[in-house]
């Protein structure tokens, strides 16, 4: 998992949780639950049944008349819209390269490769791999800097260094001599589920 992803779930887990349970807190006070089932409520939680509110007047207007007041709401309304809208810009902003030029620094006009079409390339092209059983591939980074992951499954007598070897000197150089630049790559192994043998 991709760290940006893990950050982006953790927070919209937490944010989920805080709501979901304030959401409830809420029906539970309106509905008057507290005081049909017998449920304590939380110590400070001004919603306990429905007549409640959450702020009285005199909380509301504690502080309207300060000079201090107005400026202090807005910036930090203006603080959590502009965070919201980075964060939104971070999710839209591309991860993945898209098309890719064929030839890097001489590439010609028109010509390009999508970043999926290169993955199954370079999928089929490990595949034929000797100790290669299922191969995957998919394309992160900028169409600048694109970066290979790959997902291998070995066979069961397979040994990791030399299949490592035959993929760097094999598909990986072919696709970095196809688009004439570096191409970073990150390999994931694991072997073939199989049952274990007995020696006799």
């Amino acid at each position: 998992m991709k760290r940006r992803s893990a950050v982006n779930r953790i927070l919209l887990a937490l944010a989920g949780i805080v709501l979901l349970g304030t959401g409830l807190m809420i029906l539970a006070g309106g509905f008057d639950l507290y005081r049909r089932w017998s449920l304590p409520p939380p110590d400070g939680w001004p919603l306990t049944t429905p007549r409640d509110v959450l702020l009285a007047d005199v909380d509301r207007t504690r502080w309207a008349d300060e000079g201090w007041w107005w400026p202090a709401v807005i910036a930090v309304l203006a603080v959590v819209t502009l965070l919201a809208v980075w964060w939104l810009l971070a999710q839209l902003r591309r991860t993945h390269p898209g098309a890719l030029s064929v030839g890097g620094a001489h590439a010609v006009d028109g010509v390009e490769l999508r970043e999926g079409a290169l993955g199954d390339a370079l999928a089929a092209d490990a595949r034929h791999l000797s100790g290669v059983h299922q191969a995957r591939a998919r394309m992160d980074g900028s169409s600048r800097h694109p970066e290979a992951h790959l997902a291998i499954t070995l066979t069961p007598d397979a040994e990791p260094g030399p299949v490592l070897q035959a993929l760097r000197d094999g598909p990986l150089e072919r696709a970095r001599r196809s688009m004439d630049r570096p191409l970073p790559a990150r390999a994931h192994l694991r072997l073939t589920p199989h049952k274990p043998h007995r020696a006799e």
